[in-house]
């Protein structure tokens, strides 16, 4: 990512470092205090975006674990915003009462679209000077939440646009001009965005793109074919991924009002996202002014691709938190209304057992959804902490949908009408997104493993070359010798590593002791980590990126692990013991995943009380969510 801090959000920290500091500014002038300041803001930013900087990094590698790192603080909606998401909310809700939210072909209607936008709904993530509300990101992931379980369609609509389509995109690496050519119109609505990354050929391999610019005059002229873009239709404004001089670069192109021989839609037929608008894009000699190429900095059209993909993996993970909010508020009438053997289904442990379990993904969703909210919000790069979002939030919508909530209401869960019925696709389409979730765990842990790597062992690679050593022998005197300088600080590290013990991690007091236990436990295997992912790296060496299967395992663990953490910190600070039990239960869940353990009868009681009680209407979390009708009862 771009390591260049914008300039308001700089100054606000040079501000702020100069008042801590207690000089005025003629002082800070005098005495060069300013300038330092500037540095030191420049200095922390950059470390945010590098992966070293990144909270789960540091808990892997770093000799002291940042457990301040781990706990969200509780956000702050601004007013205007709040004001904006009710809005915006009763539009929604006052199209599905009156049935008008879809048109007759099945998509979310105009209507709703121009509502939305008077609403200020597009503009939410906009800055004010551009006619947005420049909501905080981790206000706009809880929101995002409560729309999904109005309509989770409407809800990934404000992702595409205002995470990967053209808002963020020009927020973040526009020039003064470009945003003030395009913020406004996207902020009302005006134009809606989509992101034009995926082709044919380079869906999760993104080095495989083909689609190429060539600029002639003052314009970019664009040949090449997109596949799978959301809200991508005539009319829209794009962020185009492309080839300009065989770099990645990113285009804003305002898509023109009707198809023609530049520019054509490609329609196929989709199970998923059947609401929203998804189109291949093809273009033939199609022009977009030289002036709309936005400047990755020091990065290229990657760069601002994953900028975007960053927050589009934590709205995911929120739409997906609250579509299993809606799956639950509908397994209860059901299950209440079911009876076998003269008993109803609510009363019996397997059903407990699975609102127990949804639950526990709801509150991990939820614990997942603010920190990488809140570490966005800080200026964190995010790339690692996001993957985690979203790698759960889409895993968990699957298991809640296949094996809790379908398996709850039978065959009956086939029926046209029925949620699961009208929306299997929906619930399992995310899991494939940017490629499927094991592939992006892979990207993960190649994070997480890159400065170790460049700084141990890349050193020694480059001695054995130099060397023309293939295969070392460390017991050759003259391989040693070869490798005398490259090897001690790897050395040094190893032994380190092996003989000292796991920091030890202060975990906030308070709270159920049981989830400060969980909490230090895996803060233990995050440390403890670092031994697993420096051994996989030494057994394979060059060729550990070819064991897919090995390197998906162990980035499951560390997930899980970071999951486990994150959650048992996010329930600590909530006062609501269904929350304490869901984020025991995921935890135990967890746990047992990573050593292997049978669950206890302990276990099964927990799950199953816990159960019980959100079946007598005490899960606080699913309020105020409407139920759809029962269908055929019998």
């Amino acid at each position: 990512m771009s390591t260049q801090l914008q300039e308001p959000e700089k100054a606000t920290f040079v501000e702020t470092a100069l008042k801590l500091s207690g000089k005025s500014d003629d002082e800070a002038k005098r005495t060069g205090a300013l300038d330092r300041a500037d540095e030191q803001v420049e200095a922390m930013f950059a470390k945010k975006y590098q992966t070293a900087g990144s909270p789960v990094h540091q808990a892997v590698w770093d000799d002291r674990f940042p457990v301040e790192l781990f706990v969200a603080p509780e956000p702050t909606t601004p007013p205007e915003c709040q004001k904006v998401m009710d809005a915006s909310l009763e539009v929604v809700r006052r199209h599905v009462r009156e049935k008008t939210l879809l048109t007759e072909q099945r998509k979310i209607s105009d209507t709703v679209l121009r509502e939305l936008g008077a609403a200020g709904y597009w503009g939410l993530l906009v800055d004010r000077e551009y006619g947005g509300t420049a909501t905080p990101f981790m206000a706009f992931a809880r929101f995002l939440r409560q729309m999904a379980t109005v309509d989770p369609t409407v809800a990934g609509l404000a992702s595409v646009h205002g995470c990967i389509g053209a808002v963020d995109p020009v927020r973040a690496f526009g020039s003064p001009s470009q945003k003030a050519n395009f913020l406004p119109k996207l902020a009302s609505g005006n134009r809606l965005s989509a992101f034009a990354l995926t082709e044919p050929c380079a869906g999760s391999d993104l080095t495989a793109l083909k689609t190429e610019a060539k600029l002639e005059g003052d314009h970019y002229v664009v040949n090449g074919e997109k596949l799978f873009i959301t809200n991508a239709i005539a009319g829209r404004t794009i962020g185009l991924v492309c080839l300009i001089n065989k770099k990645p670069a990113v285009l804003i192109a305002d898509l023109p009002d009707q198809e023609n021989a530049e520019f054509q839609t490609k329609r196929y037929g989709l199970y998923a996202l059947k609401h929203s608008y998804n189109n291949g894009l093809v273009f033939k000699d199609f022009k977009v002014p030289k002036d709309n190429l936005l400047d990755a900095g020091r990065g290229d059209g990657l760069t601002i691709a994953y900028h975007g993909l960053n927050r589009g993996r934590v709205a995911l993970c929120a739409n997906a938190a609250g579509t299993i909010r809606a799956m639950l508020a509908n397994m209860l009438p059901w299950a209440r209304f079911r009876k076998t053997y003269g008993a109803m289904i609510e009363t019996r442990e397997l059903v407990r057992r699975r609102c127990g379990r949804m639950a526990a993904l709801i509150v991990g969703c939820d614990a997942l959804v603010d920190w990488c909210g809140w570490q966005l919000d800080e200026g964190y790069r995010g790339e690692m902490e996001c993957i985690i979002a979203k790698i759960f939030g889409s895993e968990s919508q699957k298991e809640a949908a296949i094996e809790l909530f379908m398996k709850t209401h039978g065959g009956r869960a086939f029926l046209h009408g029925h949620l699961f019925g009208d929306n299997v696709h929906e619930f399992l389409a995310p899991c494939i997104y940017e490629g499927e979730g094991e592939m992006l765990g892979m990207a993960f842990l190649k994070s997480l493993i890159k400065e170790h790597g460049t700084k141990y062992y890349e050193p020694i690679g480059k001695a054995l070359a130099a060397a023309g050593i293939r295969k070392p022998n460390p017991m050759n005197p003259a391989h040693a010798w070869a490798l005398r300088g490259a090897v001690g600080p790897y050395a040094k590290w190893w032994f380190g590593a092996h003989l000292s013990s796991p920091a030890r991690a202060t975990i906030p007091s308070g709270g159920p002791s049981v989830l400060r236990e969980h909490a230090e436990w895996a803060t233990i295997q995050l440390q403890n980590s670092r031994l697993a992912v420096d051994g996989l790296m030494q057994k394979f060496k060059l060729g550990l990126a070819d064991r897919q299967c090995s390197m998906a395992e162990l980035s499951a663990r560390i997930q899980d692990q970071v999951v486990m953490l994150v959650t048992a910190l996010w329930a600590l600070r909530r006062k609501d013991e269904l929350i304490h039990t869901a984020a025991d239960v995921l935890c135990q869940d967890l746990r047992r995943k990573l050593t292997g353990q049978r669950p206890s009868s302990g276990y099964f009681r927990t799950v199953t009380k816990l159960g019980e009680a959100i079946a007598a209407g005490g899960f606080q979390a699913i309020a105020g969510i409407d139920e759809n009708e029962i269908l055929m009862p019998y």
